[in-house]
């Protein structure tokens, strides 16, 4: 199967949605969606990339783009929402995907790409770790941001 891959326009954030709700079990809403590829379509660093097959979305990842004024962490990617529609896996579309992926990175001077994921994606895990990515010795902490929480 032919895959072309490319940064992702306005015109495919309805299917990018509809992808990666379907893959990732979320339920986020069009408007959401498109109101906010709006606020990032031209930073430089928000980079939300679709692989295409006979011209329908049928892959996805979202690259951010961090410089740091640190040495040892340099400037890094963290990928996200990385996807493959469920009927095409095994195909080695998530490999070409994340070659795609590390040739930005690569344009854009990162030191390394780094990747979270749901533990629930054990195929995705699979891909990861064939592809070359080793687990790190961390824990991934989130905290929701609470209105007039951090007001003194």
């Amino acid at each position: 199967m032919e895959v072309i891959f490319r940064k992702a326009n306005y015109d495919d954030v309805e299917p990018i949605i509809t992808l990666c709700n379907e893959c990732f079990n979320e339920n986020t809403s069009l408007k959401y969606a498109q109101e906010n590829f709006k606020k990032t379509e031209n930073d430089q660093n928000q980079i939300y990339i679709v692989g295409l097959a006979n011209g329908k979305v049928i892959a996805h990842a979202k690259i951010t783009i961090i410089p740091t004024i640190y040495e040892d962490m340099n400037t890094y990617a963290i990928l996200n929402h990385v996807c493959v529609k469920p009927e095409l896996r095994r195909e080695h579309i998530g490999t070409k995907m994340l070659n795609e992926c590390f040739k930005i990175a690569k344009e854009n001077g990162c030191k390394c790409v780094e990747l979270w994921s749901k533990n629930f994606r054990a195929a995705a895990h699979g891909l990861y770790h064939h592809y070359g990515f080793s687990v790190m010795d961390a824990k991934f902490f989130t905290k929701d941001v609470k209105e007039n929480e951090y007001e003194n």
